[in-house]
């Protein structure tokens, strides 16, 4: 490894099975992100009968431990020196506490709403906590991996692709085997025991992908980069040189852009289901396809955003690609509240929503891709202005951001369910019609809202292909002076 600190211009060519099995450690979050965004409110506000606003609350305060934690990670990952490297004794320590935790999550003892309450909101703590401590060194690992522009979003894009297909992946096995009407629960998404099972599965896939992921870059350790030697510093210090990274102009619009789109996305999640189920009335055969489709998402994501990324750069790609996404998403619900859609039931209805949503999802997913790839590329940017390697600091904003669209995200959708009267437990023929409607008329609003802010921040974003050809060149030379 490289002991000064320093980051050389052009690492080896990561093979493409390096590639793969770096990917797949995406599995790992994948799992947990489609488990927190699109079950967990549902689960236990549905089918345990936990107060929505108050599961809602539980991710919420999740999130406000992780402001902490999430840097602190960054930082000690970023300044750790062992014969494993930086990032790697952080990725292998996680593997099974996380995945014990996650599988404890899904079979919550019989308690009252207090103490069930107390009891998410641990877990919560406990899981992302633990998360943080595989997810953000191994994002990390992506721009030691690579310096080349390009070669960064095709890296990414497969991790991506990973990440979405294995939360997919899970979910079509819920459905599947898991998530069944029986005599007990004639709903299949209400389906307890269902629940229990899923988390004994995912939590051994998780479990799986991180020790897949881990040992399939170790043999990269010597090609990676090692922090210099530093004196020990306190925790306002420590801080100060966090905020001092972050400090950069791009990185805050970057920051700003993600924070609203990671909200959108975790407030579209978590209302997703009940969508299918309350709104538009689909059958669980109907549902099983759609998840099944995203599979074709999470593949149209990853062609697309290495394509998209070559031919308008990076930030043109995103803006593109968000504004057509964005005008897309919100068109279903928007035309059936004025009925401009198919009636429920109609053949036509689930097709039209299947292409509509598999095209807009790919997008989306391709979208995701470029921007973590243009995070990457602040850390040379960076590095000329400080001299220090901080991919775990960045990185540990990335990290964030995708926990905030379970826990802000998740806490607006519980807000949305109180302010509407929905029923817990109910069957479809149980709901109001109003309740139903009043749940749509909510959601369109504040989805366009909020992917404007997303596209509006990233505007100021200013780094580019020709910007980060220089900031590898700068650090080039430095590196030719010390040696």
């Amino acid at each position: 490894m490289r002991g000064d600190g320093l980051s050389a211009a052009s690492p080896p060519k990561l093979a493409l099975g390096a590639q793969l099995a770096y990917g797949f450690g995406a599995v790992a979050y994948g799992i947990k992100d489609n488990g927190f965004q699109y079950f967990l409110l549902l689960f236990y506000g549905t089918v345990i009968g936990l107060e929505p606003a108050l599961a809602g609350a539980a991710l919420l305060i999740a999130l406000l431990f992780d402001a902490l934690s999430d840097p602190i990670v960054g930082y000690w990952s970023d300044n750790t020196r062992s014969r494993w490297g930086r990032r790697h004794p952080f990725m292998y320590a996680a593997a099974i506490p996380v995945a014990l935790c996650y599988s404890l999550l899904w079979q919550p003892p019989d308690w009252s709403n207090g103490a069930l309450f107390a009891y998410l909101v641990v877990l919560s703590i406990l899981i992302r906590t633990l998360i943080t401590f595989y997810e953000t060194p191994s994002s990390a690992l992506m721009p030691e991996l690579t310096a080349d522009y390009d070669e960064r979003t095709t890296i990414q894009a497969w991790r991506s692709f990973f990440g979405w297909a294995g939360g997919a992946g899970m979910a079509v096995f819920m459905y599947a085997f898991l998530l069944v009407p029986t005599e007990r629960y004639p709903v299949g998404i209400l389906n307890r025991d269902g629940y229990e099972a899923y988390g004994v599965i995912s939590g051994g896939v998780i479990l799986l992908a991180i020790l897949v992921s881990s040992a399939g870059t170790h043999h990269r350790i010597g090609s990676l980069n090692a922090p210099p030697p530093r004196e020990r510093k306190g925790v306002k210090a420590v801080f100060a040189e966090v905020l001092d990274t972050l400090r950069d102009k791009s990185f805050f619009a970057l920051f700003i852009s993600s924070i609203a789109s990671a909200v959108a996305t975790g407030l579209t999640a978590a209302l997703t289901f009940l969508m299918l189920t309350y709104f538009w009335a689909f059958t669980s055969i109907e549902i099983f396809y759609w998840t099944l489709l995203v599979l074709v998402s999470a593949f149209m994501g990853l062609v697309i955003a290495p394509w998209a990324s070559k031919r308008w750069g990076k930030k043109g790609a995103v803006l593109r690609l968000g504004i057509l996404a964005f005008t897309i998403q919100p068109l279903p619900v928007l035309f059936r509240l004025v009925g401009w859609m198919p009636e429920n039931g109609d053949p036509l209805l689930f097709p039209i929503l299947a292409a509509v949503n598999t095209i807009d999802l790919g997008f989306i997913i391709a979208m995701q891709a470029i921007l973590y790839s243009m995070l990457a590329d602040l850390v040379e940017h960076t590095e000329v202005r400080t001299g220090r390697r901080n991919e775990g600091v960045f990185f540990s904003a990335l990290t964030f951001i995708r926990k905030t669209n379970q826990g802000i995200g998740a806490f607006f959708a519980g807000l949305i369910l109180q302010m509407v009267a929905f029923p817990e437990g109910a069957t479809p023929e149980d709901v109001p019609a109003e309740s139903v409607m009043q749940l749509g008329s909510l959601l369109v609003p504040s989805q366009w809202l909020l992917w404007g802010i997303m596209l509006a921040a990233l505007a100021f974003y200013r780094l580019d292909r020709h910007q980060h050809q220089s900031n590898l060149a700068a650090i080039e030379a430095r590196v030719g002076d010390r040696s």
